[in-house]
């Protein structure tokens, strides 16, 4: 992967994240409103996302963007954009996923701030059953267009809270205080993320807002499709290795860039070459142990099953790429600062937590042992599962990991010496009766074959033991 890649290069747009019938996707060009110039506070600008007709028709912003400092930020940062998706994707009754505003209700302006320019800055008004993920500012006193900023249907969202100051106003002289604060989002549960699109919170005051005052983020399930496992072994002979299956790719997580920390490429390369990353999970058995009871009595047999988890492999994989198996993660700290802010966590099942979650961070290795029966030749298996992050090209982000199943434990046996061949049974000849000419051949019945032989007993798995 080339490290240099550059941000111009032509490149395809990202395919949009859809969540019901919102869909949603990401812009880096920007219009600057209003930046402090003149003020004595430190240095701050506003920008509204202009997300270019051409490359993202029909996506609304869902509020502005504050940031500290007055430089340039087009093709430097990043926001997600919202449009109306398909209404057959909503729930039942749902409606729409997106709303114009009903009004605006003002919340602070940069009168008295001897300031080059006029801004005012505006909490748009939802209506009911939707909520407002931002602000909108103005560089004139008057409410900005209804068509700036959509507000979200209530259902899209979760509640979340102010993260860290962004801007003050400090210092500016202007008539009242105010403070804008970026927005963090809560922890996710198993199978989602939640994420803040870029958007703040702005308050009069320089104190961090709390409660009742609700920021919100968006959400969205992590997909996953899941297959098959591979098929359990099946003992033909005395040789336990020719009856492992191969490997299968069983479960697929699809994850957005944002979530993802990739050693190789900055968030905004990721945005533009793999806005997307595929987790696979491969299953494969493995061979415990194999015995031959060749004795008329049955056998225990022991054997050790080694774990391939640990707890130094987890903590290097998540240094690599951001992702921490099992657990909630946030942001990956892969630039100066997030472009957008989530919280993530896989499911369960594809990260083998369901029953045991802290089996993860347990190495040793656990004794299995198996009882067989007499003159049978018996063989135990588990499952391993193998985990890798590929890009959207399909190249491997460096890391891996590796989880053995102990409660995957799989016994089978089969006969440690051929079954004695058996005498045909021979009948009475028999005549059959001469029928007289008139009358039609009688067919012969047909008896089922009854096997009188009683099935051999089979090993029985008794005990694991770390």
């Amino acid at each position: 992967m080339n490290t240099q890649t550059s941000l111009n290069s032509s490149v395809r747009q990202m395919e949009p994240i859809a969540v019901e019938n919102l869909l949603i996707n990401f812009t880096t060009e920007f219009h600057r409103i209003w930046d402090n110039t003149g003020s004595n506070s430190k240095p701050g600008s506003f920008w509204r996302p202009t997300p270019a007709p051409d490359l993202l028709p029909g996506y609304f912003p869902l509020g502005d963007l504050v940031v500290s400092g007055r430089d340039n930020i087009n093709d430097k940062t990043v926001m997600a954009v919202v449009r109306e998706g398909d209404p057959q994707n909503a729930g039942t009754g749902k409606g729409p996923a997106l709303s114009r505003p009903d009004d605006y209700q003002w919340v602070w302006s940069d009168s008295g701030s001897r300031a080059n320019g006029d801004c005012s800055v505006w909490r748009p008004i939802p209506p009911e059953g939707y909520v407002a993920l931002g602000m909108v500012c103005s560089n004139e006193s008057s409410k900005p267009s209804f068509n700036a900023v959509r507000c979200v249907r209530a259902d899209l969202v979760v509640a979340s809270s102010a993260n860290a100051l962004v801007w003050s106003d400090k210092g500016s002289g202007a008539d009242r205080d105010f403070s804008t604060w970026s927005i963090k989002p809560p922890t996710a549960p198993a199978g989602e993320i939640f994420f803040a699109p870029g958007t703040f919170i702005g308050v009069r005051g320089y104190s961090k807002p709390e409660a009742p005052m609700t920021a919100y983020a968006l959400r969205m399930p992590i997909p996953l499709q899941v297959d098959t496992p591979p098929p359990a072994p099946v003992l033909t002979g005395l040789d336990a290795a020719a009856a492992l299956p191969p490997s299968k790719v069983t479960q697929v997580v699809r994850l957005p860039w944002f979530a993802v920390s990739d050693p190789v490429m900055t968030s905004l390369v990721q945005l533009r070459h793999s806005p997307f990353y595929r987790m696979e999970r491969t299953d494969r058995y493995l061979l415990v142990g194999q015995g031959k009871n060749s004795t008329d009595v049955h056998q225990a047999f022991r054997w050790r099953a080694g774990r391939a988890q640990s707890f130094e492999m987890m903590r290097a994989f998540t240094r690599n790429t951001g992702i921490d198996i099992g657990n909630q993660w946030p942001s990956p700290m892969n630039t100066t600062q997030p472009v957008i802010v989530c919280s993530a966590r896989l499911g369960d099942s594809f990260c083998n937590t369901e029953s045991a979650p802290y089996e993860w961070a347990n190495a040793s290795e656990a004794e299995v042992i198996a009882l067989v029966a007499q003159k049978r030749f018996a063989a135990v298996y588990l499952v391993q599962s193998d985990y890798r992050l590929l890009r959207e090209d399909g190249s491997p982000v460096e890391g891996h990991l590796s989880y053995t199943d102990m409660d995957s434990l799989h016994l089978v046996d089969y006969p440690s010496e051929p079954e004695p061949a058996q005498e045909p049974k021979t009948e009475p000849e028999q005549r059959l009766p001469i029928e007289p000419m008139n009358e039609p051949a009688k067919q012969p019945t047909v008896e089922p074959l009854v096997d009188s032989q009683p099935p051999a007993e089979s090993a029985v798995l008794t005990d694991t033991a770390p």
